[in-house]
C-alpha cells in the first residue's frame, strides 16, 4: 500500500481532501494501487490520515470524477483502467484545446486576472516594444478533462490583448481568438522548455503539492509578417503531459572534423 501521509499540519497549504486526493493519485500513477486494485476502505483511509469521513468522501468523489477510480456498490472502490499522458506536438503551432479536442479530450479554462502593465525589460524585449510601454498580462487556470493541468501567463501589446480580453477565454483559445475574431494571421512561434518545481502559488491552483515536479514552456508567437503578439510562460504538471517533436539532420557542410587520436 501507499506511504503513510505526513501530518497535515505541515504540509502545503491545500485543503486535506486535496492532499489525500494527490497522495492517492500518486499511488495509482506510480503502481502502488494498480489497474482494478481495490483501494483501502473509508474507515481504513479515515485512520490512516486521520481525518473526518466527509474528508475522505470528498477526496475519493475527485478522484472518480477524474476518471481515476469507480465504485462497486457493495464491494468497493477500485482503480479504474488509466488514461495515457495526453500528447502535444510541439511542431505544430496548435492552441491546447485544438491539439486535446482532436484526441478526444474535454477542455477548458478558468481566467484568475488580468491587468494592464508597464512591460519590463524582458517582456519588452520578446515583444519587440519599449521598456514601459503597455502590454496586457493574462492568467489562465486550463483544465483537461476537468483536471487543472497548466496555469498560463501570457502577455501581448495592448491593442491587441483588450482585444483579447473581450472574447470568450472560458472556452476558446487563444489561437482561435488572434486569428478569427481579431484577424491576425498566426506564422511562428519559438518555444523553450525547462523543469522547474511548483512554487506555493502555482501548486494550489494545480491542485499539487508544492516542490512538484513541471514543465515550464516560454512561447513567443509571431503574426504572418513577422510580428511579436504572444509571449507566454506556461506551467504544465509533468505527470500528465507529454510533447513531441520531429526533428531533421541538417545536411553536412565542408569536410568532417578530424577523429581526436
Amino acid at each position: 500500500m501507499g506511504a503513510s501521509m505526513p501530518n497535515p499540519a505541515v504540509l502545503s497549504p491545500l485543503p486535506l481532501h486535496r492532499q489525500i486526493r494527490e497522495a492517492l493519485r500518486t499511488s495509482i500513477r506510480d503502481g502502488t494501487y494498480h489497474e482494478h486494485a481495490q483501494l483501502p476502505s473509508e474507515s481504513e483511509l479515515m485512520a490512516k490520515y486521520k481525518v473526518s469521513r466527509i474528508t475522505v468522501r470528498h477526496a475519493l468523489a475527485e478522484l472518480q470524477r477524474d476518471g481515476l477510480i469507480f465504485k462497486v456498490t457493495g464491494k468497493g472502490t477500485y482503480v479504474s483502467k488509466s488514461k495515457p499522458k495526453a500528447m502535444q506536438d510541439l511542431s505544430q503551432l496548435q492552441g491546447f484545446g485544438e491539439a486535446m479536442h482532436s484526441l478526444g479530450r474535454e477542455t477548458s479554462s478558468q481566467v484568475l486576472g488580468y491587468e494592464r502593465l508597464r512591460a519590463d525589460a524582458r517582456i519588452a524585449g520578446q515583444l519587440a516594444l519599449k521598456a514601459g510601454d503597455a502590454v496586457i498580462e493574462l492568467k489562465r487556470l486550463r483544465y483537461l478533462d476537468r483536471m487543472p493541468i497548466s496555469l498560463d501567463i501570457s502577455y501581448f501589446p495592448a491593442s491587441i490583448g483588450e482585444q483579447v480580453l473581450a472574447a470568450d477565454l472560458a472556452g476558446r483559445d487563444v489561437f482561435s481568438i488572434l486569428e478569427n475574431e481579431i484577424g491576425i494571421a498566426l506564422g511562428t512561434a519559438d518555444v523553450s522548455i525547462e523543469a522547474v518545481l511548483a512554487d506555493g502559488d502555482i501548486a494550489s491552483h494545480l491542485g499539487i503539492n508544492a516542490g512538484a515536479p513541471l514543465l515550464r514552456i516560454e512561447r513567443l508567437t509571431t503574426s504572418a509578417d513577422g510580428r511579436p503578439i504572444d509571449f507566454e510562460y506556461l506551467y504544465c504538471r509533468g505527470d500528465t503531459m507529454r510533447y513531441r517533436l520531429r526533428l531533421s539532420r541538417a545536411p553536412a557542410t565542408g569536410a568532417p572534423p578530424e577523429e581526436a587520436s
